[in-house]
């Protein structure tokens, strides 16, 4: 029986969460771990017979396998989402996992790029090459208005709102946003637009995206990936850098600057503020000597 209920938790993720299909497999990937578990420990367990102490013996044994905390983490996760359902679905009357507690995981501080690293790598772009002048234009997205990958890669020409200076967004969760663009990706996403991306004979469906290869198809997460990485090696940034990184370095800039929290929350289309208070933490040794120079007591 439970095949049949993992099978209803993904229509319920796909239809009513709108989630994507890379975290949909994650999440079913989730529970069919506790399932592997009841099928060495309790095979005859029904869906409707979980308890918390099941649970917390779940998880137990998934540490003793070695997993890492995140991961731990991000299975309890799972699986509080798929016992909602089933709570949502009437098909149990208290769900088990509302008091299951995961390991204490430490905020990991992501990395950022100093803005004189960002050019070092912008100016380390061929401009000369259409694929510069792309790669040029993709780079200042991604810092410009702190973008994921995956909305850079499905950003449209038809959400472009330039003369108001804002781009539309789609994120997390096919969740829309406005965002603001600023002169210099603006300069660049129109340079590429106007004078290379329509010479290119683009592929049927693919009409509406801009960042496209030379073949007309869509730029894929993995080729910016790489590009990136090219362009920080070239540069002599010994930093491990990836397309995310922009995005983190957009939001330690703009709050080091001294931005309000809540707006770059919206700007990057965090649901939930503590996702973006992370990084407020950054630049300790700003602060340090923030308060060396200013706090009488510090001197």
């Amino acid at each position: 029986m439970w095949n049949v209920y993992i099978q209803g938790f993904r229509s319920f993720l796909q239809l009513e969460k709108s989630l994507s299909p890379h975290s949909i497999e994650a999440y079913l990937r989730d529970v069919h771990k506790l399932v592997q578990y009841f099928d060495i420990h309790d095979p005859k367990k029904s869906v409707t017979a979980v308890s918390l102490k099941d649970l917390e013996q779940f998880i137990i044994w998934i540490n003793e396998l070695g997993l890492e905390e995140q991961s731990q983490a991000r299975i309890i996760s799972g699986l509080k989402s798929f016992f909602k359902y089933l709570l949502l679905e009437d098909v149990i009357s208290a769900n088990p996992a509302d008091l299951l507690q995961g390991p204490k995981l430490k905020r990991k501080l992501p990395d950022t790029l100093s803005v004189a690293e960002i050019n070092l790598l912008l100016n380390a772009i061929d401009m000369s090459t259409p694929e510069g002048q792309r790669n040029r234009a993709i780079i200042e997205v991604l810092y410009g208005c702190g973008l994921r990958v995956s909305e850079a890669v499905n950003l449209q020409i038809s959400n472009l709102h330039l003369d108001s200076d804002f781009i539309l967004v789609r994120g997390k969760g096919n969740k829309e946003r406005l965002t603001p663009i600023g002169s210099e990706a603006k300069k660049y996403l129109v340079l590429f637009r106007d004078t290379i991306r329509n010479h290119y004979n683009v592929v049927k469906g693919e009409e509406d995206f801009l960042f496209i290869t030379s073949r007309g198809k869509r730029i894929s997460r993995v080729m910016i990936f790489l590009t990136i990485k090219k362009y920080a090696i070239q540069a002599g940034i010994k930093k491990t850098i990836s397309p995310h990184t922009f995005r983190h370095s957009f939001a330690t800039h703009l709050i080091e600057g001294g931005a309000d929290l809540r707006a770059v929350q919206e700007m990057l289309g965090h649901v939930s503020i503590t996702t973006t208070e992370i990084y407020t933490h950054l630049d300790k040794d700003f602060l340090r000597s923030t308060l060396q120079q200013f706090h009488p007591r510090f001197k």
